[in-house]
């Protein structure tokens, strides 16, 4: 049997994750926790929903797992967070202190990634992590983030009819 790399055991964890939960919520509240505890470079995982029929639009925060964040409700035209949502592409910031579009939660923070997701092709929220460690999301963490956003987006277009 082929030996897993750490990455593949966690995406491979994941599967079986989303295969076993009923629905968006649940998985998300499993998913952030899973990522938080396996890989330790994700200090903070948390996924934000786009609020239905707000204006702005608001992104408001979701499960996660880490530190307290002042940014429960984050508009549209703010932060990595928000640039991530308008623009439907993921955003990996290798040093925040570099990004004045960052929106400062923890002095402990050195790089970020946010991952849209989408759900019958519309952005409806993000997976948000952030790390101690300066650019700690390489090509396999974007891909592996980018897995997890899009689990979540097919789990919330089956119940979001």
């Amino acid at each position: 049997m082929p030996v897993l790399s750490k990455m593949e055991e966690v995406r491979q964890d994941i599967v079986e994750l989303a295969q076993a939960t009923p629905n968006a919520q649940e998985l998300m509240q499993k998913m952030v926790r899973l990522l938080h505890e396996r890989v330790l470079k994700y200090n903070w995982v948390g996924f934000y929903l786009l609020e239905a029929g707000a204006q702005p639009p608001m992104l408001v925060l979701g499960a996660f797992e880490g530190a307290m964040t002042p940014h429960t409700r984050i508009p549209l035209n703010q932060g990595i967070c928000g640039a991530a949502a308008s623009s439907g592409l993921t955003v990996v910031v290798d040093d925040v202190s570099k990004d004045p579009r960052y929106l400062a939660c923890s002095l402990e923070t050195k790089s970020e990634i946010v991952v849209p997701i989408f759900a019958h092709g519309k952005v409806v929220g993000e997976l948000d992590i952030d790390s101690h460690f300066p650019a700690a999301f390489t090509a396999e963490h974007q891909d592996l983030v980018q897995y997890c956003a899009m689990l979540v987006g097919k789990k919330l277009e089956a119940f979001r009819q």
